[in-house]
């Protein structure tokens, strides 16, 4: 994507569906000619562009002076915008709930205030049974406005379950929004370092989640204060790899949906997130039944009846279907048959190229260079981590910069490229350094690195991965170093060395065997 495409409006014309497209110059055409003659123009020359480029749409409207282009483009987006909001109208729950405040309001400045309150327990009423406590608020507190306009031998009893009602969702508000802030942070450091690194980290996440918690019971709790509080457990649990009790909290938080299916389609990213989170959890724990079952419902999710997919639903989708589908062929040990959904891959992500967080993609190169590490085509992996070593986003995930080092290591090595393996082993530990990534995990590697030579061979060779492995095993079960062998099975790697076999059948061996043990 060229720097030009970043430009919003051609973002925003290239993201419309044909419908809401056919919408917006139906909606141009409903106002005066003059007012739409121009703005349409530069729609449609903007939409025909497969890159921005300014100077062609003044060569092809000479009627426009390059003065006039900045207030033309946004009035053109302004009208855009509001052809999307009358386009979703229609098929918005919310929206028709707003209506309905807004017809209350033209009521009660018309005087008709029994008529307002008529129309706002309408309103009360859809909006509790979608469970939409801001718009519920905003009801409560419009009828307590109308309420002390009219008189009635009720109005007392009236204004005490106003009160009520105005207290109860208050309260699920502020838990919402305790809970989302919680989720928010932990979200925001994870993407920045990865999993806890060390005690300090482990402190330092526990006592600022936990302190933010704020006292609650969760029976009482509402299906929207479920979903924050589930998601923010499960976050924290992530974060500091305890993915069984993180696992516990994702299958609750699925439940909430699957015990009233219509949730889905009132809040499908919030249930695609869910499922997101479970599938996590299933791989790292290596619950492979269970990753299977729930990846169809993932991949049926296109399907659920009543459901909108947005463009951002089919980008979310996009990510979770191809993250999850690479994680199910690290788990079967079928790397070769994983580097060959790459290419149908990597045409949707340039699809969404525009809207992706840049977080994601640096994690699917990591794990398409660790698909073809495992397929030992090692040029291949290079280029991908290459893709990840040469991006500027050296703030996001530390731990797959580093790791994706590492791995450039081991890759050159294979490939017999023992000058650029020394260059990497110094510019490697620089970055370690500078990163804080002290740990025997990576030290070990190193000083294994440094001390091959090219003569070292046969028996020799065999015996230095050997004694890798011997350092290696022990940290597996640390609690800060185990962290580190959830990016790539080094082990495996090492055993391929020593048993001189491909890895990829080493680790079709252990997911053999795991899976028949689990089997009854």
């Amino acid at each position: 994507m060229s720097l030009e495409d970043t430009d919003p409006l051609f973002q925003l014309i290239h993201s419309l569906s044909k419908s809401e497209k056919r919408y917006f110059r139906l909606h141009a055409s409903a106002m005066s000619p003059a007012a739409n003659k121009k703005f349409v123009h530069l729609f449609d020359l903007i939409e025909k562009q497969k890159h921005y480029n300014e100077k062609k749409i003044l060569r092809k409207a000479p009627h426009l002076k390059p003065i006039q282009l900045h207030n033309l483009k946004a009035n053109l987006r302004k009208q855009v915008l509001r052809s999307l909001r009358l386009f979703g109208e229609s098929s918005s729950e919310e929206s028709t709930i707003r209506n309905w405040i807004e017809y209350a309001r033209i009521l009660y400045n018309k005087g008709l205030h029994a008529q307002a309150v008529k129309m706002l327990d309408k309103a009360k009423k859809e909006a509790t049974q979608l469970e939409q406590p801001a718009l519920l608020l905003d009801i409560l507190e419009f009828e307590k406005h109308v309420v002390m306009q009219t008189v009635s031998e009720h109005n007392e009893e009236r204004v005490a379950l106003l009160i009520s009602e105005t207290r109860t969702v208050a309260r699920q508000i502020d838990n919402i929004n305790r809970f989302s802030n919680l989720y928010a942070r932990l979200n925001s450091l994870y993407v920045k370092l990865g999993f806890v690194r060390n005690r300090e980290d482990h402190e330092k996440v526990r006592s600022f989640f936990f302190s933010g918690l704020p006292e609650y019971e969760e029976k009482k709790l509402s299906f929207s204060e479920k979903v924050y509080l589930y998601s923010s457990y499960v976050s924290y649990y992530f974060f500091v790899q305890d993915f069984r009790n993180g696992y516990r909290f994702a299958l609750k938080y699925i439940a909430l949906f699957e015990e009233d299916p219509a949730r889905i389609t009132r809040a499908p990213e919030l249930y695609i997130k869910g499922l997101n989170n479970l599938l996590v959890a299933e791989n790292k724990l290596f619950l492979f039944r269970e990753f299977e079952t729930n990846y169809k419902k993932l991949m049926r999710v296109h399907a659920i009846k009543g459901l909108h997919l947005t463009e951002h639903l089919q980008m979310m989708l996009f990510k979770y279907k191809y993250m999850h589908k690479i994680n199910h062929y690290f788990m079967m040990g079928d790397f070769t048959g994983g580097t060959k959904i790459i290419s149908v891959a990597e045409h949707e992500l340039d699809r969404f190229a525009r809207g992706m967080d840049k977080h994601y993609v640096l994690l699917f190169y990591y794990k398409v260079a660790c698909l073809y590490f495992g397929a030992g085509n090692f040029k291949r992996a290079v280029n991908w981590l290459n893709r990840i070593i040469n991006s500027r986003d050296v703030e996001l995930r530390e731990d797959i910069l580093s790791f994706a080092r590492i791995l450039l290591l081991i890759c050159h090595y294979e490939l017999g490229n023992m000058e650029l393996a020394e260059y990497n082993i110094r510019s490697t530990y620089r970055f370690l350094l500078k990163k804080e990534e002290r740990f025997r995990y990576h030290r070990y590697i190193l000083q294994f690195m440094r001390n091959l030579t090219r003569e070292t061979r046969g028996k020799k060779l065999v015996k230095e991965f050997s004694a890798l492995k011997k350092k290696l095993v022990p940290l597996e079960r640390h609690p800060y170093e185990k962290r580190l062998f959830l990016y790539f099975d080094i082990i495996s790697w090492l055993e391929s060395k020593i048993e001189k076999r491909p890895v990829e059948k080493i680790i079709r061996e252990k997911f053999e065997r795991k899976v028949k043990k689990r089997e009854p």
